[in-house]
């Protein structure tokens, strides 16, 4: 079991460039995957899905990516050596016509326009290809392990819920038999006491019997403790499974509404609703 909740990061070099990636997921009915990559890896960002889609199946993902060169510049100052040497035959040819004295400083080269400009590297995103899904695959498996701490812990607390929910069928099985023999009393099949044979009439006003739906209750309660058992993401199946729970509860409430019955159903529905919201948070 794994919570839909969690964080992870790795990083790699790749080329004198530094890869980082961060991963943080959150709650959300499907899978929602939000990128930030930087232009020079867009190329790759449908296969990065791809890995993700493999390793998760629900949640909203955001992924972010940043691409820090450090071993060299991401950019280059060049020299236009044809500008710089037209400059130079010129200077020289005026020096020769106007009979100019002077040497001609290096300083000077500073002063002319456009003889610098700067270039940005050309970047090779196939080169560091493979660090980028080494950091990718660091950080998938950090938030797996995230995931999965988490869910460890969710899964404690719904096996506690469920144990309740366990004692509380048991309860409500015993609290049928007993309906059922006060009801064969009320019907006349059985000698008791005024007090006993009041009380069997009480009871033999109600609608019916439950022992159906405790049994149905029962088979439910056994499949759910089963579920949160299971390596495979099984939210959707938890919160399936308990709509099933809250179905037998209500119709029991309804046929006997007995106040005995009645605190036990409302106790029951509790522990739903508790597993309910933890459910809100598994893959």
């Amino acid at each position: 079991m794994k919570s839909m909740t969690g964080y992870g990061e790795g990083s790699h070099h790749a080329r004198g460039t530094k890869i980082s990636v961060q991963v943080r997921s959150v709650n959300h009915r499907h899978l929602d995957l939000q990128l930030r990559v930087p232009r020079e890896y867009l190329l790759f960002e449908e296969e990065i899905r791809k890995i993700m889609r493999n390793k998760i199946s629900r949640g909203r993902v955001d992924l972010f990516i940043n691409r820090l060169p450090a071993g060299r510049q991401s950019r280059k100052l060049e020299l236009d050596v044809e500008l710089l040497g037209q400059y130079l035959s010129t200077i020289k040819d005026a020096k020769k016509k106007f009979q100019l004295a002077g040497a001609i400083e290096a300083s000077l080269l500073s002063q002319v326009p456009d003889l610098f400009h700067i270039r940005e590297v050309e970047v090779q995103p196939a080169n560091e290809r493979r660090g980028l899904f080494i950091a990718l695959e660091s950080a998938l498996q950090k938030l797996e392990q995230s995931r999965e701490r988490e869910g460890r812990q969710l899964k404690a607390d719904m096996q506690s819920q469920i144990n309740h929910l366990k004692k509380i069928t048991m309860a409500l099985s015993e609290r049928a038999r007993e309906i059922a023999t006060k009801s064969a009393i009320a019907a006349g099949d059985g000698e008791c006491s005024p007090r006993a044979e009041k009380e069997a009439s009480d009871v033999g006003n109600l609608k019916g019997d439950i022992n159906e739906e405790v049994v149905r209750l029962k088979s439910h309660v056994a499949a759910l403790a089963a579920v949160i058992r299971e390596k495979e993401p099984v939210g959707k199946k938890i919160d399936f499974m308990l709509q099933e729970v809250q179905r037998e509860l209500n119709t029991i409430g309804s046929k006997i509404p007995h106040l005995p019955v009645v605190e036990l159903v409302l106790e029951g529905k509790e522990r739903v609703e508790k597993i309910r919201e933890q459910t809100q948070n598994i893959e």
